[in-house]
């Protein structure tokens, strides 16, 4: 069913076979039973691309060690997801887009969370095709729909989602992807559906990552794909004050984001010329 799924979908692909590698490791940061299944044959074909552009043969490693990374970021808002769900007024989860994630799956929840997925209907359509014959820890709902479509907001309510209850959202590998006024027109769409004091977190990279020559190889990958990474902020902080909240932004190897496993220094905020990734964290206004 891969021949359905469009170059960003298939990035789906590769996010689960970087989780099924991690999750054969002595010190995985997590463990992810399903995340083989959901990468199917086409998933360690795109990881090996990647890890030849990412630790070359014959020189220095110049990239960001796409394992490591992925790694990092799974556990931390697999955290910041089951942090959320603790809270008793939080009985909301949604991920946009929910990919070839499997945390409805893999780990525990409280009772009387409502935890919607929504994605593209090829995406979901073969996720359900690929997890056939597993079923969901919690109350489980996928709702089939383009994020930039007039009108997923509908069908999220139809699905059981209530803007007028407390909820926690996750956009993980979205905004690389999208245009800059597409990404704020997303982030300002979701902000008017959430309740004030509802959660969200999401991945960015900065600006500079989008044309370094020291990352021409990771990007020429993603190009070659036909999903060339289009929208990269410094301020990450700045872009979701814009659209009503309050956020954090940690880099992978920062205290908070480490896990022991990042592998690079972590360049100050203040240094200039360097590629980043943020995992942006906060809430609504």
């Amino acid at each position: 069913m891969t021949e359905t799924l469009d170059a960003v979908e298939r990035t789906a692909l590769l996010t689960a076979a970087l989780r099924a590698a991690e999750s054969s490791r002595e010190d995985r940061l997590y463990n992810d039973p399903y995340a083989a299944r959901l990468a199917g044959e086409a998933g360690p074909e795109l990881l090996a691309e990647i890890r030849e552009a990412t630790f070359p043969k014959v020189a220095r490693r110049t990239l960001p060690s796409t394992p490591d990374y992925n790694a990092i970021r799974t556990r931390f808002f697999d955290d910041f997801l089951q942090q959320a769900a603790q809270d008793p007024d939080m009985p909301q989860i949604v991920l946009a887009p929910a990919g070839m994630d499997s945390r409805a799956y893999r780990l525990d929840w409280p009772a009387g969370i409502r935890y919607f997925e929504v994605d593209r209907p090829a995406v979901l359509a073969y996720k359900q095709e690929r997890l056939r014959g597993t079923g969901p820890r919690v109350d489980h709902h996928s709702v089939a729909v383009d994020l930039t479509s007039p009108d997923w907001e509908s069908k999220l309510v139809a699905a059981g989602y209530d803007p007028d209850q407390p909820s926690t959202w996750l956009l993980e590998g979205l905004l690389y992807y999208i245009p800059r006024d597409d990404a704020h027109r997303i982030i300002e769409r979701v902000a008017a559906i959430m309740k004030p004091g509802s959660r969200i977190a999401a991945d960015i990279v900065n600006e500079a990552a989008l044309t370094l020559p020291n990352m021409r190889g990771l990007l020429d990958v993603f190009a070659g794909w036909g999903c060339p990474w289009l929208f990269g902020t410094d301020e990450p902080e700045a872009l979701f004050d814009a659209h009503g909240f309050t956020v954090e932004a940690a880099q992978p190897g920062d205290p908070a984001a480490d896990y022991g496993r990042w592998p690079d220094p972590v360049p100050d905020r203040a240094e200039t010329g360097v590629r980043r990734v943020f995992f942006v964290h906060g809430r609504k206004d």
